[in-house]
C-alpha cells in the first residue's frame, strides 16, 4: 500500500514548526522518561507512581511556560491542572488528557517490559504509549512551541489532565462540580483519541456508554468432592454458565428485559457517514484473527460497534484452575460484564435491569450478587458542525490532503458528558492513535511519526481556533 506522507509543506514558514523539529530528539526522549513511570491507576500498589506521573507533568508544564500549574487532589487520583489566560476576548480552550494506564496482564505476552519502552523501526512499544501518555504530552510540546516562538498563545488556554480515566473517571463529576469558575471554558478538546489510519484522518462524532458489574454465584460452603456431590448439589459454575447465555441470543442480540427501550435508532445521516468509510471485512478478519463476524442482524460491523448498545462477558473465574486434576464442586463462581451504551441509555437503569433479568434465570441451589463496579458513563455526541470540530476538520485536511471520515467509537470516554453536564462544553477529540497500537492489550506502541504530527497539528488547531469563525 502507498502510505500519503502528511503535508506539512504548507506549515513550513512558521517558527514553531523549526522549533518542533530542532528539538525532535529532546522531546522522544522525554515521552521515554513519562513512558517508565507505570501509572497502573486500577492497582493500589501503583498509587504513588500514579503521584509521581501527576507530578512529572506538573514539572513539565511549568518547564513548557504554562501557568498556574498544580497538582489538585479529587476523590480519587489528581487532576493536574494548568493556564495560560493572556487572550482577551479570544475563546477559551481546555486541553484534556489522562496520564494512568491500564495494567499490563498477561505479562508472559510482551515482546518487552511494558514499563521499559524501546524504540523499533519507528515505534515506541510501552504501556500508555497511545493511550493516552503519547498523545497527551504532544499538547504540552506544541505549547511551548508557541510560547517560545511567538512569546504568546493564539486563545485563552487552561489544561485538565486526569489520573483516573482508566478506571471511569469516578472522583470527577464531584470535582468538576466543585471547581466550575476554574474549569469554565468554551470548549474542550481531548487528546484522548484515534485517527482512522496511517493516511486518513477522522473527525470523532461520539462515544459509547458503559456500565460495569460483578457477578458473584455461591453454592456449598466449601469445595466438594465431585465424586461424592455431583448430581445431587448445584454447582456455581454450571449456574453462572446458565446465567450468561440467558443475557444474549445466538446472534448476539441481547435478551434482558428492557434493555432496548431507550435506544435511539441510527440516523439516515449516522448510517450513511458509517457507510462511507471504506472497510474490509476480511482484513478486519484477519487483523483480529477471527474466522468469521458476528453481531446483531441487520447492521454493519461498524454499525454493531459505534452505533448498537452491547453486553459482553470480560471475565469468568472460578473452581480449580492449576495443571494436573483436582475433581471438585466449587463453592463459588464468579463473572465480569460491561455493557457499551448508545444515546439515551441510562447506565443506572441497565445495571438494574441485568440485576433483574439475573434474579429471575438463576436456577436453584446457589445464591447471587450483583455488584455495581462504577456509577456508569452515558454515551457522548457531539454536533458535526461545532466550532472546534470545524477547525479540527480543516487541520486534518490541511495535513492529511483529505477530508476527515465521521467516525464514532465503541469505547467511552467517561470525562466527556461529564464536561457537558457540569461546564456546559462539548468535548472536540483530536488525537493521533491508531486502532492497532494495541491500547488495552499487550505490545502497546505510537508512531513516533504521529507523535511529531500531533505536535504540529495542535500548534495549528490552536491558531485557527484564535482566528474565530
Amino acid at each position: 500500500m502507498i502510505i500519503t506522507k502528511p503535508n506539512i509543506g504548507s506549515l513550513s514558514m512558521q517558527k514553531w514548526v523549526t522549533y518542533l523539529d530542532d528539538h525532535k530528539s529532546q522531546f522522544t526522549n522525554e515521552l521515554l522518561d513519562f513512558l517508565r513511570i507505570p501509572s497502573i491507576s486500577a492497582l493500589s500498589e501503583h498509587s504513588g507512581d500514579v503521584e509521581r506521573a501527576a507530578q512529572w507533568v506538573a514539572d513539565r508544564m511549568t518547564v513548557a511556560g504554562i501557568e498556574g500549574v498544580r497538582v489538585l487532589p479529587t476523590e480519587e487520583h489528581q487532576v493536574v491542572y494548568g493556564e495560560w489566560l493572556h487572550g482577551g476576548d479570544r475563546p477559551t480552550v481546555m486541553i484534556y488528557g489522562h496520564y494512568d494506564t491500564q495494567p499490563v496482564d498477561p505479562l508472559t505476552l510482551w515482546s518487552q517490559p511494558p514499563f521499559e519502552p524501546t524504540i523499533k523501526e519507528g515505534r515506541v512499544y510501552a504501556r500508555g504509549a497511545s493511550d493516552d501518555k503519547g498523545n497527551m504530552l504532544v499538547t504540552i510540546l506544541a505549547v511551548e512551541a508557541l510560547l517560545q516562538t511567538e512569546g504568546k498563545l493564539p486563545v485563552n488556554l487552561k489544561f485538565f489532565f486526569e489520573g483516573q480515566e482508566e478506571i471511569s473517571s469516578p472522583g470527577l463529576q464531584g470535582f468538576l462540580a466543585a471547581n466550575r469558575d476554574l474549569l469554565a471554558c468554551d470548549m474542550v478538546v481531548s487528546a484522548d483519541g484515534l485517527q482512522w489510519d496511517e493516511d486518513h484522518p477522522a473527525l470523532l462524532l461520539g462515544m459509547k456508554g458503559s456500565c460495569f458489574l460483578e457477578i458473584d454465584v455461591l453454592g456449598p460452603r466449601n469445595d466438594l468432592h465431585s465424586g461424592l456431590y455431583g448430581g445431587a448439589i448445584q454447582n456455581p459454575i454450571h449456574a453462572l454458565a446458565q446465567i450468561l447465555s440467558s443475557m444474549r441470543d445466538p446472534d448476539g442480540r441481547v435478551l434482558v428485559r428492557g434493555f432496548y427501550d431507550d435506544v435511539i435508532s441510527p440516523s439516515e445521516e449516522e448510517r450513511a457517514d458509517t457507510a462511507a468509510i471504506p472497510f474490509d471485512v476480511d482484513s478486519y478478519k484477519e487483523e483480529v484473527g477471527v474466522r468469521a463476524i458476528y453481531g446483531e442482524p441487520g447492521y454493519s460491523t461498524l454499525e454493531r460497534t459505534w452505533l448498537r448498545p452491547t453486553l459482553e462477558v470480560n471475565g469468568i473465574w472460578g473452581g480449580f484452575q492449576g495443571e494436573g486434576l483436582k475433581t471438585v464442586l466449587p463453592s463459588q463462581a464468579h463473572a465480569k460484564i460491561s455493557c457499551r451504551l448508545v444515546q439515551n441509555q441510562d447506565p443506572a437503569k441497565i445495571v438494574d435491569l441485568i440485576a433483574t433479568h439475573i434474579e429471575e434465570h438463576t436456577p436453584p441451589g446457589v445464591k447471587v450478587t450483583v455488584r455495581p463496579m462504577s456509577s456508569g458513563t452515558p454515551a457522548y455526541v457531539i454536533p458535526a458542525n461545532h466550532p472546534g470540530n470545524e477547525a479540527a476538520r480543516a487541520v486534518l485536511e490541511s495535513l492529511y490532503g483529505r477530508p476527515p471520515y465521521h467516525c464514532r467509537l465503541g469505547g467511552t470516554l467517561p470525562v466527556a458528558p461529564l464536561f457537558l453536564k457540569e461546564l456546559s462544553a462539548y468535548t472536540v477529540t483530536l488525537g493521533f492513535g491508531l486502532q492497532d497500537e494495541g491500547a488495552h492489550s499487550f505490545n502497546e506502541f505510537f508512531r513516533l511519526s504521529n507523535f511529531e504530527l500531533g505536535q504540529k497539528a495542535y500548534c495549528q488547531l490552536l491558531e485557527r481556533l484564535g482566528e474565530g469563525p
